[in-house]
């Protein structure tokens, strides 16, 4: 699972089972310029390697964050709120 901080950073981690949703307002929320937000999900491997994904999508970047989880190599995978 994932839960949104108030600064828009979700934490996906093995064995989290909270509630998903975000937990309070993003300072991105309140630019009416922008039609759709963008999602960066990072994976961080148990080597110590990092990956980086971005989506317009929150849903698609949850499910790719769940997903890459699942994996053994994977040490954690965060949602961040770039726009």
């Amino acid at each position: 699972m994932c839960l949104f901080s108030s600064d828009g950073v979700a934490n996906v981690t093995k064995g989290e089972s909270k509630k998903a949703g975000i937990q309070g307002k993003t300072t991105f929320g309140k630019d009416r310029r922008r039609k759709h937000h963008h999602y960066l999900v990072s994976v961080f491997y148990a080597d110590g390697e990092k990956f980086g994904r971005v989506y317009t999508d929150k849903d698609k970047a949850t499910r790719f964050a769940e997903r890459q989880r699942r994996s053994p190599v994977v040490k954690s995978a965060r949602i961040t709120q770039v726009s």
